[in-house]
């Protein structure tokens, strides 16, 4: 028995859920969809964008959006974002992820999970929070990780974000994960980086993964290489899928 067949309209304006691996920027994603589109339009441009970027070293959900539906993402934009942070005790780094070397160590011997609730609570709700040196975010016209890069200090003023939940999924010192749901504009490593500070301690973002943005799950996602396959497979198997408007 055939499948119905699927419409897909990339220029008139698809969502897309991709699932971002380790060591791709949230740019490769849009490029690889971009590519892909660009492939079965034979040559027509359609507009792609992204609804949220995901640094390099984290992994999960980023919302591509084609054609018409580009018009959403300031809109997504502001969704709130959950994700799931493996955060290690004992140790710090400037960029506060593995992006740099150790800088410092420190005791955890007296981190308990019970002392970690109580400061887990100082940061739930509305929070000041400075970004990262090794940050996106811009001082006197350049990218402030340009100038951490080449040694400059770049001082960056803190900024109000929401955390909705923060809560200990593991704890297995001198790693725990951490489940944070949070605003637009929350950075994950400086959390953990100033979680660490508030344990008189240390800490820093060992790994991330976005695992919605609700009400999108990334178990409905697919990665770069799988959404690439898929394309294939509509356009091989046009007896079942069909794809209006673009071949």
């Amino acid at each position: 028995m055939k499948e119905p067949a699927m419409e897909m309209n990339f220029e008139e304006g698809q969502v897309l859920l991709l699932d971002k691996p380790v060591g791709w920027t949230s740019f490769d994603v849009v490029n690889k969809v971009r590519q892909v589109i660009k492939h079965l339009n034979k040559g027509k441009k359609v507009k792609v964008g992204h609804a949220g970027t995901l640094d390099p070293l984290a992994s999960g959900l980023v919302i591509i959006c084609t054609g018409k539906a580009t018009r959403k993402i300031e809109a997504m934009q502001l969704m709130e974002k959950e994700y799931m942070a493996m955060v290690e005790f004992g140790k710090t780094t400037p960029s506060y992820d593995l992006e740099t070397d150790f800088d410092g160590e420190y005791p955890t011997v007296h981190i308990t999970k019970d002392m970690l609730e109580e400061v887990l609570m100082r940061f739930r709700g509305t929070i000041e929070q400075v970004p990262p040196l090794y940050s996106a975010k811009h001082h006197n016209g350049e990218r402030a990780y340009e100038l951490a890069r080449r040694g400059e200090s770049s001082p960056l003023r803190p900024h109000t974000v929401e955390i909705y939940k923060l809560e200990i999924s593991s704890f297995r010192m001198p790693e725990v994960q951490l489940q944070v749901n949070c605003s637009k504009g929350t950075y994950i490593r400086s959390l953990a980086h100033d979680i660490g500070m508030a344990c008189a301690s240390g800490a820093y973002l060992k790994g991330l993964r976005r695992t919605a943005i609700p009400p999108y799950q990334v178990e409905d996602a697919l990665t770069p290489a799988m959404f690439e396959e898929k394309m294939k497979n509509f356009v091989s198997n046009t007896d079942i899928l069909r794809i209006n408007d673009l071949l």
